[in-house]
C-alpha cells in the first residue's frame, strides 16, 4: 500500500462528493477523481492512477474500479470496499427514489408524454456512445469486422454474453499469433473443446423472479461485463425484456433515462430493473450482484497488479472484446428504435440528439431534459 495522504474518513468524503457530482460517468468522473485525488491529495502516484484505470477497463465500469484501487493502495481491503461504495451511493440511492416514483406514477400522461419526448434522446444517446467509442476502439479491418459479426449476431439473438466471449477468444488467438510472429516461436495453440461447450442454460437463466433467481442473473451478467456501461444495455435488453419478460420494451427505455439523469455509473440500470421485480429488496440484491464480480476482480488485481500488468492474455482478450462491444451497442439502438420511432418528431428529435452530443458534446442528462421538455410542449 502507498502512504497515507489523508485520512480514510477525508477520503471517503471525497468519493462521496465525486459520486454526487460525476454526471457523464466514465472518463468525466476519472477527470474528477484525477483532479482532487491526484494533483491536489497526492493520495497514490499518476502511474499507480493510469494503471489502475487501465486494469479497470477489464470488468465492469472502469470509474468504480478505479475507486476500488485507491481505496485499496490507500487502506486495504476495507478502503477498497468502503470507496466503491461511497462513491456509489448517491447516485443509486436517486435510481431507487426515482423508480418508486416512476413505478407509482407513470400513468400520470404528463409524465408518459414527457419520457415518450425522451425516447428518442435514449436511442440517440446508444447509438453516439457506439460512434465514439467506435471511432477509437475499431483500428484496423479486423476489428471492424468483429464489430460487425457482433452487430449481427446480437440481432439474430444469440445471446450478447456468448458473443463476448468468443470475440475474446478471437482476440487470445490472434495476439497470440502476432506474439508467436514477434518471438519468431513455433508454438501452438489448443483449444479446449469442453471450454466452448459452455452450458446454455448458465446464460438463459431462469424466468422465476424470486430474489435468488434475480441475484444469480445479475452476478452472471456482472461476470460479462466488459466494455463500459453502455455495454450493458444490450446485454440486459437480452435477458429482462426478451427472455426474462420482467421489464416491458418502454420501461427498459425509461430505465436507461432514468440512469442518464443520476451522477454515477450507467450501470445503476440494474436498480431500476431489481426495484420492478422486487421492490427496495431488488434494488439492493440485483446491484450489489451486479458490481460483485467486478469488486472481487478489483480487489485482487489492486493486492498484486504489480504481477497482473504484464500479462497480455487480458490484453489479447479486450483486444476481441471490445469492437464486439461496438457491434452490441449500436445493435441496442437499432432494436430500441422499433417502439420508438413512429412519428416524425422522433426521427428529427433523433437526428438533433445525436448532433447535440457527438458534435456540441451536451451533457446527456441536458438533452434528455429537452427532449422531455419538448414532448411536452407538443402534447405527444
Amino acid at each position: 500500500m502507498t502512504n497515507k495522504k489523508i485520512s480514510l474518513k477525508e477520503l471517503l468524503w471525497h468519493f462521496l462528493k465525486i459520486g454526487s457530482i460525476g454526471f457523464g460517468g466514465g472518463m468525466a468522473v476519472i477527470a474528477l477523481i484525477e483532479k482532487e485525488l491526484i494533483k491536489k491529495k497526492e493520495v497514490i502516484s499518476l502511474d499507480e492512477f493510469l494503471h489502475g484505470i487501465g486494469f479497470g477497463q477489464i470488468l465492469g465500469p472502469f470509474a468504480v474500479n478505479t475507486s476500488i484501487f485507491i481505496g485499496y493502495r490507500s487502506y486495504g481491503l476495507l478502503g477498497g470496499v468502503l470507496c466503491a461504495i461511497f462513491f456509489m451511493l448517491p447516485s443509486i440511492s436517486l435510481v431507487i427514489i426515482l423508480s418508486y416514483l416512476y413505478f407509482k406514477f407513470h400513468s400520470i400522461p404528463s409524465l408518459q408524454i414527457a419520457l415518450k419526448g425522451i425516447g428518442p434522446v435514449v436511442i440517440a444517446l446508444i447509438l453516439s456512445a457506439g460512434w465514439s467509442m467506435g471511432k477509437k476502439a475499431i483500428k484496423s479491418k479486423i476489428s471492424l469486422l468483429i464489430a460487425f459479426f457482433g452487430l449481427l449476431l446480437s440481432y439474430i439473438k444469440i445471446n450478447p454474453i456468448i458473443i463476448l466471449i468468443l470475440a475474446g477468444l478471437v482476440g487470445v488467438i490472434l495476439g497470440l499469433k502476432k506474439e508467436q510472429k514477434k518471438t519468431e516461436e513455433k508454438a501452438k495453440i489448443k483449444v479446449n473443446k469442453n471450454f466452448l461447450a459452455i452450458p446454455f442454460s448458465f446464460f438463459t437463466g431462469s424466468s422465476l423472479s424470486s430474489p435468488f433467481i434475480l441475484a444469480i442473473n445479475f452476478f452472471k451478467t456482472g461476470l460479462v461485463f466488459f466494455g463500459g456501461g453502455f455495454v450493458l444495455i444490450p446485454i440486459l435488453h437480452q435477458q429482462l425484456v426478451e427472455h426474462l419478460g420482467w421489464l416491458t420494451q418502454k420501461e427498459f427505455i425509461d430505465g436507461v433515462a432514468i440512469s442518464n439523469l443520476t451522477p454515477g455509473p450507467i450501470a445503476v440500470l440494474a436498480t431500476f430493473a431489481g426495484f420492478k421485480v422486487y421492490g427496495f429488496l431488488g434494488a439492493i440484491i440485483s446491484t450489489i450482484s451486479l458490481f460483485l464480480p467486478s469488486i472481487i476482480l478489483m480487489l485482487i488485481i489492486s493486492k498484486g497488479y504489480q504481477y497482473l500488468k504484464d500479462w497480455y492474455y487480458f490484453r489479447f482478450f479486450l483486444d476481441g472484446v471490445v469492437p464486439a462491444v461496438i457491434g452490441l451497442i449500436i445493435n441496442a439502438g437499432i432494436l430500441l428504435s422499433f417502439g420508438v420511432l413512429t412519428n416524425l418528431y422522433a426521427y428529427v428529435m433523433l437526428i438533433i440528439s445525436f448532433l447535440l452530443l457527438t458534435r456540441f458534446k451536451l451533457h446527456p442528462a441536458i438533452v434528455l431534459a429537452i427532449g422531455a421538455v419538448t414532448g411536452i410542449i407538443l402534447g405527444l
